[in-house]
């Protein structure tokens, strides 16, 4: 067993982890700033229904 071999692919593997590990920590970057951009949008009115008035006052008697 050549330990030189060994070292090499150990090495190989970490920068392949650190890499990885790069890239989704800059997915999760990206996906919290959506995020925040997404709730400091103001929010928008809600649009007027077809049916006018209907079901805008109820009579409720005791």
């Amino acid at each position: 067993m050549d330990i030189s071999s060994t070292a090499s692919s150990s090495y190989g593997s970490a920068l392949m982890v650190a890499s990885l590990a790069k890239k989704q920590q800059l997915q999760d970057g990206e996906t919290a700033l959506k995020l925040l951009q997404t709730a400091a949008q103001p929010a928008q009115a809600p649009t007027p229904s077809a049916t006018g008035s209907l079901g805008n006052n109820i009579n409720i008697h005791v």
